[in-house]
């Protein structure tokens, strides 16, 4: 897709200094969105905000912890006082403890369920106010193949990401009547500092554990910017009758299972 394609929308992005946000972000602001950054990275953040303003685009960046309340109500606040409202909503954030549910720590657990879980809620309480002002929006949740099909040493990220899939659904059913549309992706292995990260909790050589994870009908890991542009396609018009589907971007990963 090319074109145009969001000129006159603003998108907030949550996870947006780096991985798949930040090439969300920049294809977002390619496509004439004005960008509302959010990351707990501030200097990442700003520099993607400054790539973006410095190419002639809009964007701003908010340092931010989307799993709290009063996070959330600022950055939203500041979107509209900044843009004038937000017709796309990408909760992308999210992080991973590989382990079984007997080796994580309650601790771990409880921060996997409130960064890819609580923080939708958040955001959305938020932002789906603004939408039905405007009357319409759309909302993309990142969730995960593992939030369709189990994984080894991932219990609370492949919980956290079924929870994300049946809320996009819940949500979807909700607010379609409000012109408001609800998505989520479910990437498979991306090339990101989060995949990467999984190699050194698991013990393994990154060269080793993206071999394996590559282990996929395209015989490869995803790439960043290939999960923003199913991002673009479910926030642009050319999903205008797509609500509270979980599109699978993964090589084929899922291709074989049940």
């Amino acid at each position: 897709m090319s074109g145009m394609q969001l000129r006159g929308k603003t998108a907030l992005i949550t996870g947006s200094a780096s991985g798949i946000g930040r090439a969300t972000a920049l294809l977002f602001a390619r496509e004439g969105a004005a960008v509302s950054m959010v990351d707990l990275n501030e200097e990442a953040g700003q520099e993607v905000a400054l790539e973006i303003s410095s190419g002639g685009g809009r964007a701003i960046f908010e340092q931010a912890n989307v799993s709290c309340a009063a996070d959330c109500r600022r950055v939203v606040e500041r979107s509209v006082r900044e843009f004038g409202s937000i017709h796309v909503l990408f909760n992308n954030v999210g992080i991973i403890k590989r382990a079984s549910v007997v080796e994580i720590s309650e601790s771990d657990w409880d921060a996997v369920m409130a960064v890819n879980v609580k923080s939708i809620f958040l955001m959305c309480r938020e932002v789906i106010p603004i939408m039905v002002l405007a009357q319409c929006g759309s909302i993309i949740n990142t969730a995960s193949g593992w939030g369709l099909a189990g994984g080894a040493r991932a219990a609370a990220y492949c919980a956290s990401k079924g929870a994300v899939v049946l809320m996009t659904k819940a949500m979807a059913i909700d607010h379609g009547r409000q012109n408001i549309r609800v998505n989520c992706i479910c990437p498979g292995d991306t090339d990101t500092a989060m995949l990467r990260s999984e190699a050194r909790q698991l013990g393994e050589s990154e060269d080793r554990f993206l071999s394996e994870s590559a282990e996929r009908p395209l015989g490869r890991v995803g790439k960043p910017e290939e999960i923003a542009q199913a991002a673009l396609y479910l926030a642009c018009e050319a999903s205008s009758f797509v609500t509270g589907v979980a599109l699978v971007v993964d090589g084929g990963g899922l291709a074989g299972s049940g």
